[in-house]
């Protein structure tokens, strides 16, 4: 199935959650955007449901644009990275420039307190 979507942008993590199901739900969302030929954009984090979901969609061979301040690489970005990767001054430029790079936003467990970092 194609969407009319090209890119979503996904909150999610960057720590792995309390519930497997979690885990589960960020891998199987990869999935589903891969078999609607959507790319993801996201907060570049190397670990936790970000990395998960990331991981996912990029192995699957669509583009991942990741989105991250410079004050969060050491403590989000502790592997290898994942597609393409836009760094940002600070936590507005990074929401602003994930929402200019997606046509909608789709959200997993763990985005709640990232936001309030805002």
């Amino acid at each position: 199935m194609v969407s009319k979507f090209k890119r979503i942008y996904v909150f999610c993590g960057s720590s792995q959650g309390k519930k497997s199901s979690y885990q589960d739900a960020a891998i199987e969302l990869g999935k589903e955007l891969i078999s609607r030929n959507i790319d993801l954009v996201y907060g570049e984090g190397s670990i936790g449901l970000m990395g998960l979901v990331s991981q996912e969609i990029n192995d699957g061979g669509w583009h991942v644009i990741g989105v991250i301040p410079k004050t969060l690489m050491p403590r989000e970005l502790t592997g290898e990275t994942v597609g393409e990767v836009m760094t940002v001054v600070d936590m507005h430029q990074r929401k602003a420039e994930m929402a200019r790079h997606s046509d909608a936003f789709i959200t997993l467990p763990g985005w709640y307190k990232h936001s309030l970092l805002v």
